[in-house]
């Protein structure tokens, strides 16, 4: 049997970054926490590791079986990897930011793991960037955190950018008012969610069914939903959809969904998704939402999550860096190099080469000399 560990073989859902994409991964980090702090959000750091009871009741979404565990030699209490770095920096926010004024920015930048991977790739492990705004849901922080969830992709090199809106309690503020329903309210989002108007007709929920019509462009979606008879129920939904619409249009194609719920469980009145030729999968998702606070109390807010490894799997943030062979005795010259931005390899034999080291110049004689 082949001994897995001396072929360096890795766990089902993990690999190693190699130059040039490690470096491509950082420098795109940075890049996205450096548009998203010029626009005043503070960068924090939480820990790779909780209390499994903590990430549980942080994330209204998660469940015990979804999170990877082990129990802690210290303390003897279950601890837990973090699957999502949103929930963490609500439980900061809540507890030792609780005394800031309001709106708090906040941003981070760090690898999850999840038990699954996702759908859309095989990767259990992810770095993952992203930027919250605490104490305000209303439509003017959403469209500044779009766009500039927009900007920042833009920034890091991303074009062909697509946005899809969708308003996930839309369906349960229309069966507690205007379109009342016998069914129960699962079934009719059930039937939503596999856009099937024969099993909304069958429940007795027949004028959902414009619903799934209404999914589609932007400026078609906003006439269909302004069509309907919602008895104003839509009104401030479609004035929130429209502000959005105009800050996503400079950067993005814009569609509508508005009874999407696949992955926005906690998310409250907005959320949407970022998607980009040639990335497999969503570049980022975000949206409203509510952080809990010891006590019970909830508190409005309001972020983006984006997802470095499929920019890096597009080939964005590659760039091939000046590689400078030093021979010996020339340390002084490289160090005067470096602070012009050359990346200086130094021999440490004489049997050290350019081509061995890998470098497309050599320093000769205090010239430099391209290969």
């Amino acid at each position: 049997m082949t001994d897995p560990i001396s072929k360096g073989l890795l766990p089902e859902g993990f690999r190693d970054r190699l130059p040039p994409q490690a470096e491509a991964a950082a420098d795109l980090l940075r890049t996205l926490l450096d548009q998203v702090s010029a626009h005043g959000y503070e960068r924090v750091s939480p820990p790779l590791v909780e209390f499994e009871d903590s990430l549980v009741t942080r994330l209204s979404s998660a469940r015990p079986q979804d999170l990877l565990r082990f129990v802690d030699p210290l303390s003897q209490r279950t601890l837990a990897l973090r699957p999502d770095i949103t929930a963490q920096v609500g439980r900061i926010a809540a507890t030792r930011m609780a005394h800031i004024a309001r709106p708090l920015r906040l941003a981070y930048g760090g690898p999850v793991l999840r038990v699954r991977p996702a759908q859309v790739g095989p990767q259990r492990e992810a770095m993952q960037m992203g930027a919250e705004l605490i104490g305000s849901d209303h439509v003017d922080a959403v469209a500044e955190l779009l766009g500039i969830a927009l900007e920042a992709l833009s920034a890091a090199g991303l074009t062909d950018m697509s946005v899809d809106l969708t308003l996930p309690d839309l369906v349960g503020t229309l069966t507690a008012g205007p379109w009342p329903v016998t069914a129960p309210l699962a079934d009719v989002q059930t039937a939503l969610d596999g856009k099937d108007a024969a099993a909304l007709q069958a429940l007795g929920a027949a004028q959902y069914s414009t619903l799934i019509e209404a999914a589609g462009p932007a400026d078609t979606a906003l006439a269909r939903l302004k069509a309907l008879d919602a008895a104003g129920a839509l009104d401030t939904r479609i004035a929130g959809l429209e502000r959005l619409v105009a800050t996503a249009a400079p950067h993005a194609a814009v569609t509508i969904d508005p009874t999407e719920r696949h992955g926005f469980e906690y998310q409250t009145w907005i959320g949407f998704s970022v998607f980009a030729a040639g990335v497999r999968g969503e570049v980022g998702r975000g949206g409203t939402y509510l952080v809990r606070h010891p006590g019970g109390s909830e508190e409005t807010a309001v972020g983006f999550s984006l997802y470095v490894d499929g920019l890096v799997d597009a080939g964005l943030g590659a760039s091939r860096r000046r590689r400078l062979f030093v021979p010996l005795g020339e340390a002084a010259q490289a160090a005067k190099l470096r602070a012009e931005g050359w990346t200086t390899v130094a021999a440490l034999t004489d049997a050290d080469t350019p081509a061995r080291l890998r470098c497309d110049y050599a320093l000769k004689n205090g010239e430099l000399i391209k290969l």
